[in-house]
């Protein structure tokens, strides 16, 4: 499975930079660029206050979708 997200729309829609919402969930900028890139995936805490911080429901911004990658078989 791999963790797909709308973090980066849903930052925009709320006129966030990252700076501003690293700052309001107490993380650094790196750490929201990796979460958008799909680089990171975030704590079930760290994903809740950013959820709490956007006013939307987690699985608004994250989800679980299939990995269609072939696992060598």
């Amino acid at each position: 499975m791999k963790l797909e997200n709308r973090l980066k729309e849903v930052r925009l829609q709320n006129n966030l930079t990252q700076e501003d919402l690293a700052e309001a969930v107490n993380v650094t900028r790196q750490t929201i660029i990796a979460i958008e890139k799909g680089k990171f995936g975030p704590t079930v805490s760290l994903a809740l206050a950013l959820a709490f911080k956007l006013g939307v429901k987690v699985e608004d911004l994250f989800r679980l979708e299939p990995d269609h990658r072939k696992n060598g078989d």
